[in-house]
């Protein structure tokens, strides 16, 4: 079987957006399990597929240079984190006027068991400098940016994703940071950064880097096409912000939209997270204006996860009726009713509204 041959099938159950750079949404069915399967598990790229030397190299402010193989994180301290990973642009389709970029519905999230060795670690062996402020992160793909740049003196016809951290995050051991180099107890697939990549646990996942080719401790704050120029809220009036920690956010996973459902009590079931700690309440309504009622939050299997909630819903009649959700998380951010408009179309975290026919 070919390169192309097994990524035809590693992508044959994803509902693909864009097929240069590959960009897919998850299926609906993906959101059901605690863990989303490597088959299922959403894609997201700014470029095509890179070549990758098997090299990570770190520098920068740093007291000793170091380059590693995959064998040399491997030796680090193996950790394990499920995570959930949404994309920025996630419910883009939801927003009017539509903004621009890719045209993501509502399913580019997905949580899985991501092994590796921990940033902080890997950032000790080469000793950062007192005068550290961001780590700056390098992957391998590049190319010609489909959008417009927004910074001056980018060349679009040539641009590397970059991205950065805080220096105190990075090398922070409770942050949980990976260097990945493992998916659901497998080696990482291409489409999803191998050999290695960052997994940043409760930001969007612009910020967990694919194919991490090099890391740069850099003593002034850094500035990027993919920090500063596009992944930044630019709010109609008031002063943009940078895209960082995931909204709170609760979705419905049964019933699907438009579904025909029997007369009787029914279970409705879904998911919920937050970039802000664990969700801390789910409320659902059945009429437009109508009450919102509690439903059952299931308690986080692990810090960077999605959570499992569900609501009995005993007194459905005859007719078409609306569901929604809404979320409400430990940091006290509840869901908006409408989309947080930007001109990029980042963070829709918005209630859900969907209907389902009763007979």
């Amino acid at each position: 079987m070919t390169v192309a041959d097994d990524l035809e099938s590693a992508r044959a159950a994803l509902e693909m957006i864009n097929p240069a750079p590959y960009n897919a949404e998850a299926p609906p069915e993906a959101l059901v399990g605690d863990i989303t399967p490597t088959e299922l598990h959403y894609v997201r790229s700014n470029f095509p597929l890179p070549t990758h030397n098997g090299t990570l190299e770190i520098g920068g402010a740093v007291d000793r240079p170091t380059a590693l193989t995959l064998d040399d994180l491997r030796a680090l301290p193996v950790h394990h984190e499920a995570v959930t990973l949404e994309c920025a642009g996630n419910g883009r389709l939801d927003m009017r006027p539509l903004p621009t970029g890719e045209p993501w519905g509502d399913y580019a999230v997905s949580t899985a068991r991501w092994t590796g060795a921990r940033l902080s670690d890997v950032l000790a062996l080469a000793r950062p400098t007192a005068e550290g402020v961001d780590v700056r992160f390098e992957g391998a793909d590049r190319g010609p940016y489909h959008l417009q740049a927004i910074l001056p003196d980018t060349d679009q016809d040539d641009l590397t994703f970059v991205r950065a951290l805080p220096l105190a995050e990075a090398a922070d051991p409770a942050a949980a940071i990976l260097v990945a180099y493992e998916m659901n107890g497998e080696p990482l697939r291409p489409d999803h950064g191998a050999p290695f990549r960052l997994v940043v646990p409760h930001w969007y996942a612009v910020a967990s880097v694919k194919w991490l080719k090099r890391i740069d401790v850099l003593t002034e704050p850094f500035t990027g096409e993919f920090q500063t120029g596009h992944y930044i809220y630019q709010w109609p009036d008031r002063p943009h912000e940078a895209v960082s920690l995931m909204r709170v956010r609760a979705r419905i996973t049964d019933p699907f939209p438009g579904a025909t459902l029997p007369l009787g009590p029914y279970t409705v079931r879904g998911k919920a997270w937050s970039g802000n700690g664990p969700v801390t309440q789910v409320e659902v309504s059945l009429t437009g204006e109508g009450e919102w009622h509690p439903a059952q939050l299931e308690p986080p299997k692990g810090p960077f996860q999605w959570q499992d909630w569900s609501f009995s819903w005993v007194d459905g009649q005859v007719g078409r009726h609306t569901l929604r959700a809404r979320a409400t998380d430990a940091a006290g951010n509840v869901q908006p009713d409408v989309p947080p408009w930007n001109r990029l179309g980042y963070g829709n975290n918005a209630i859900e509204v969907l209907y389902v026919d009763r007979h």
